[in-house]
């Protein structure tokens, strides 16, 4: 897809959207307001009662023009549906309020757009309405600014349940189509992968954990029972850690070093001694996190796979040393 088609895919996708919640029409929710006069009333309506805003400070939430800003309340000031008042600790500013004529006139808008989210959802069945939350919740964490992204630690990590191992062959197999250029063979063995932890899943001595933010998939990791290439045998006392992966705009929260920590922990519960890994060489940074948490690495290999000339690793960690 070229950039051109690109760009017109957001424009057709915001012309449906608009068109589909009523944003074209003269007054938003069938009411005398427009867009911009309803988003100013919401925000008043949702401060506390005793507080208020500046113009500047609802400027800023709005990104809105203060030009503009201006005109619009003093529209909505003359209707008698926003007050300004002195505020008392500076006495140069002015604080933003509903009247009480602006908050009965909110209180309709208010409800009919529940209404019409109501009725955009009940179109769906729940597992539509769930994949739509999930794509809004993802779109805006992709567009979101950087600085306002949830700090570190901001992820909770969970089972995996139904549904979670389709994303999983999904996302590694894009991931590492665009970043490494892996050909649909390495998808093809994540799902092959992900097909034996559900056939062989021994919760006593095996565990996935899927990493959600704002109920949105970021991350996940598996600690299986490892075994023996030749014979498909358990190894004694040992584990294997399998399909690590955090979603780029996940990246730098240490999602990878507390997924990895969360498989040692569990390793050293379940009776493990010790902790494999297989790698690619030029995965540098899963390689950075296994190094902090004590592996070494204990051999090597070139091979041919995925459309590309490879280095497979092989790492290990002995959970008796204390590190991981």
């Amino acid at each position: 897809m070229t950039d051109v088609d690109r760009i017109e895919a957001v424009r057709r996708f915001n012309r449906f959207y608009t068109r589909r919640i009523g944003v074209l029409n003269e007054g938003l929710l069938d009411s005398e307001f427009s867009l911009t006069e309803c988003r100013i009333l919401w925000e008043l309506a949702h401060l506390d009662a005793a507080d208020g805003i500046t113009a500047t400070d609802l400027g800023r939430l709005l990104d809105l023009d203060g030009g503009y800003l201006s005109r619009l309340l003093r529209d909505l000031k003359e209707r008698d549906l926003v007050r300004a008042t002195r505020s008392e600790v500076d006495a140069r500013q002015s604080l933003l309020q509903l009247s009480p004529a602006g908050r009965k006139a909110f209180k309709p808008l208010d409800k009919r757009s529940r209404e019409q989210v109501g009725e955009l959802l009940g179109a769906l069945g729940e597992a539509q309405q769930a994949e739509l939350l999930q794509a809004f919740r993802r779109v805006q964490g992709l567009l979101e600014d950087p600085k306002e992204r949830p700090a570190q630690g901001s992820f909770i990590l969970r089972p995996h349940r139904p549904g979670d191992m389709g994303w999983v062959v999904s996302r590694h197999g894009a991931l590492y189509a665009r970043e490494y250029q892996f050909d649909m063979r390495f998808e093809a063995l994540v799902a092959r992968i992900a097909a034996d932890f559900i056939e062989r899943f021994d919760p006593r001595r095996e565990a996935f954990w899927i990493a959600e933010r704002d109920g949105v998939n970021i991350g996940s990791v598996a600690l299986v029972q490892a075994r023996d290439e030749a014979t498909n045998e358990p190894v004694e006392g040992t584990a294997q850690l399998r399909l690590l992966l955090v979603e780029p705009s996940a990246r730098g929260l240490g999602l990878g070093d507390r997924l990895v920590a969360e498989c040692h922990r569990f390793a050293r519960e379940a009776g493990y001694r010790r902790v494999r890994l297989w790698t690619n060489s030029q995965l540098d940074a899963a390689k950075h996190i296994y190094r902090k948490a004590g592996y070494r690495l204990v051999g090597s290999e070139p091979y041919q796979n995925f459309g590309l000339d490879l280095i497979g690793e092989f790492w290990e960690l002995d959970l008796a040393d204390g590190q991981g």
